[in-house]
């Protein structure tokens, strides 16, 4: 961990590199889909810190818009001949926050520390021989086999996002969290301004050295167009629509479906939806503990559940949901059909059928309920009826999505602070393949939160991993799918899309991407 020396300096960096007048700052304030309380990316994947993540920091690779991987903080990137040794130049003048330069031992160390905690990291870490920046500016990694995700994986563009962070910092455990934010990202993280549960502020990291190319998705240049970005912390949807149409606040970054006809005939106001293949709901089993420790059970909760009831109960709005029998993404390539017809209908009889083979003896399910966030909030106590149509006794338990972020991590027994499930979801692009989809990592305990572990389906993606051909892979997806639905790793609960608000009046230039991004955005009247 840094010295408190080296905090302090970070600190008065920070503070120097915006306008020296806050009145004078031009800003852009913003009221995002959570409030933020963790601000380690790498040990959660709440997308409001992975949001924070790229505010701060850089990634040596990223994706554009097409899915081609692009070189972003490396400069080059030359494979051998025989596959296994990748060799990256990193770009000239990068920077951390405290005025470090960027050095190849930073990105081995961030990278290691990734790859312990990530699904997609962990799975190409099985394939590394080695990791070793054989100077300042470079970064070596050997591999064991050729490896064909090797790209993707670094070039991930959301939770986990690989960000690249100081050595000091990355040497903290992976199951701890870190508790200093420094990149070498557009923007600085104001700790001393930061407010949780108020507000959360960034200023343009003046050192920042953007590439040449166009911004795209996580690609390309990133120009830093104002000098602040404060995070608003609204947790009431109607007090922020209000904000938004008075012009108190600039962007809703995700605005509540109901409250839609209030701005979308207000011709200062623009509603655009900048993820075209938006999230999926997931319904999430803990694998450690009665009652879902045993596969009958998590079977019979699904035959309970059904996508239409989550969709409808928490959009509202067809026009922004899809039920898809698909679990990783309907119109994508590797969506099928095969065995997902579960998740489209409750078949509460199959449910007591299931329970009554497994013995069920009425162990009440811990449910987390999340309450702060309009896209979750009806979610389990839709599930909860639903169970209990189905046979279940179910414990709902309310909290912010923070604490139930935090909560989830533990393992402890339901009656000791843990859990049995909880509802949550995924931008689209984290889910589209069994190697990126964390839900689908079933290696007890280094897999995802609820720590499923089956040797099948492990096998099962380190074939996929391993696969070149795309017909291949596609044959591998469903094998895996059909698997993940006999041990129930979790269910796939629906297709939505939320829209962002923004005032055109006042600020423009976003783009679209899996997360949304501040780089390009400008205030119109500047």
């Amino acid at each position: 961990m840094r010295s408190p020396t080296r905090a302090l300096t970070t600190l008065a960096l920070a503070l120097g590199l915006a306008s020296p007048a806050v009145a004078d700052e031009n800003m852009l304030r913003v009221v995002m889909h959570s409030d933020l309380k963790i601000i380690d990316p790498i040990w959660t994947t709440a997308y409001i810190t992975r949001d924070h993540g790229y505010m701060v920091y850089d990634t040596l690779l990223a994706l554009d818009a097409d899915g081609v991987v692009q070189p972003q903080m490396a400069e080059s990137w030359e494979v051998s001949d025989d596959g296994l040794t990748h060799s990256f130049t990193l770009r000239d003048g990068l920077t951390f926050h405290d005025g470090a330069p960027v050095t190849g031992a930073d990105v081995v160390a961030s990278l290691g520390r990734w790859g312990k905690r990530d699904t997609m990291g962990q799975q190409l870490m099985q394939f590394v021989e080695g990791m070793e920046a054989p100077d300042e500016q470079s970064v070596t990694i050997t591999l064991a086999e050729p490896y064909g995700l090797l790209g993707q994986s670094l070039a991930k563009p959301s939770s986990n996002v690989p960000f690249i962070m100081p050595a000091g910092i990355a040497a903290t455990p992976a199951d701890e969290q870190i508790d200093e934010a420094i990149g070498s990202g557009p923007f600085v993280f104001d700790a001393d301004a930061w407010e949780p549960g108020n507000k959360v502020v960034y200023r343009k990291f003046a050192d920042y050295q953007p590439r040449d190319e166009p911004p795209s998705w996580t690609a390309g240049g990133k120009l830093v167009n104002v000098d602040v970005v404060e995070w608003v912390s609204m947790p009431d949807a109607q007090t922020a629509v209000n904000a938004l149409i008075t012009g108190e606040i600039d962007v809703i970054e995700q605005v509540a479906h109901d409250l839609l006809p209030l701005v979308e005939g207000d011709p200062s106001i623009e509603v655009r939806i900048a993820n075209p293949l938006g999230y999926q709901y997931m319904f999430r089993f803990n694998h450690l503990h009665p009652p879902f420790d045993d596969a009958t059970v998590r079977r019979a909760a699904v035959a309970a559940l059904n996508q239409e009831d989550f969709v409808s109960a928490t959009i509202g709005n067809p026009a922004f949901y899809r039920v898809c029998a698909a679990m990783f993404i309907c119109d994508t390539p590797f969506a099928t059909d095969a065995g997902g017809a579960i998740a489209l209908a409750s078949d509460f009889d199959a449910s007591k059928a299931l329970l009554e083979e497994a013995d069920y003896d009425g162990t009440p399910v811990v449910l987390m309920h999340s309450t702060d966030l309009q896209v979750l909030t009806n979610l389990a106590p839709v599930a909860k009826s639903l169970l209990e149509r189905g046979g279940f006794t179910v414990d709902m338990q309310s909290m912010d999505w923070q604490t139930l972020v935090s909560r989830r991590a533990k393992q402890e027994p339901p009656e000791d602070g843990g859990w049995n499930a909880f509802l949550t979801a995924w931008v689209a692009a984290d889910v589209m393949n069994p190697i990126a989809a964390a839900g689908f990592n079933a290696s007890g305990e280094d897999a995802w939160f609820g720590w499923p572990e089956d040797a099948e389906l492990e096998a099962l993606r380190d074939r996929f991993a391993r696969e070149t051909d795309l017909d291949a892979q596609r044959a591998l997806a469903e094998q895996i799918q059909l698997r993940a639905l006999e041990v129930a790793t979790h269910m796939h609960a629906g297709q939505y899309f939320v829209p962002m608000a923004f005032r055109n009046d006042q600020v423009g230039g976003f783009i679209d991407g899996p997360a949304t991004f501040f780089w390009q955005a400008a205030r119109v009247d500047d």
